[in-house]
């Protein structure tokens, strides 16, 4: 276990910076294209690729604190809630 107690107050956190950090790096969560592209984009200096760096590392640490959450049995929410149909 990761050592997570809290899963939903964890993922809240977690989401709240991967928005943070996607905001910084003018990134939509929504489209995964856009995601893929800054995670691939490397920069001439260390500073300015501090936010996609984090970015990058958030979205891990995301997907290892889904798997543990599947693997327990629970079921975590989406990064980005579904948007409602039109009728």
């Amino acid at each position: 276990m990761s050592g997570f107690e809290h899963y939903e107050r964890e993922l809240a956190d977690l989401d709240h910076e991967i928005r943070r950090y996607a905001a910084i790096c003018g990134v939509s969560l929504a489209n995964r294209y856009e995601v893929e592209r800054c995670l691939g984009e490397h920069h001439a200096t260390w500073a300015d690729d501090k936010a996609r760096e984090s970015l990058q590392g958030l979205l891990v640490l995301r997907i290892k604190l889904e798997t543990e959450m599947i693997e327990l049995g629970f079921s975590p929410p989406p990064l980005i809630p579904p948007v409602p149909l039109e009728d």
